[in-house]
């Protein structure tokens, strides 16, 4: 099993691929450590030797991945949050941040949907 960065790469996945499973690692940055590293990327994770990964360790040094990235994001979040801007009321609040329209989607955010305006018609109908 290998485990960079405190993350078990997948061993039957190519190494361009597994090491998109590292937090702040996708496509473009996969591709730039293993050009750093020297390594094939259609080689696949359990071929990988102990020298290949001391090589993509020391490539992994000079980016900020997993819990120095999550913590550098959350902070960020926090900031906009405490000083009140728009986007950190849209943060508190759970709802798109970055301009997107509410009244439609939007669904994973602003939970399941709720039906408005039936009550009146139904306490009419029971009157009667």
């Amino acid at each position: 099993m290998v485990r960079l960065a405190g993350v078990d790469l997948p061993p039957n996945k190519r190494v361009d691929v597994g090491l998109t499973y590292i937090y702040g690692v996708g496509e473009a940055v996969s591709k730039q450590l293993l050009a750093k590293a020297g390594l094939n990327p259609a080689k696949r994770v359990k071929d990988l030797n102990d020298n290949d990964l001391l090589a993509l360790r020391d490539a992994l040094k000079d980016f900020k991945v997993e819990g120095d990235l999550r913590r550098e994001v959350s902070m960020s979040i926090k900031r906009l949050i405490d000083t009140g801007t728009y986007r950190g009321t849209r943060h508190r609040k759970g709802l798109p941040a970055r301009g997107q329209r509410t009244r439609t989607n939007a669904r994973t955010l602003r939970g399941k949907r709720k039906t408005v305006g039936l009550g009146k018609k139904k306490e009419e109908e029971k009157k009667e």
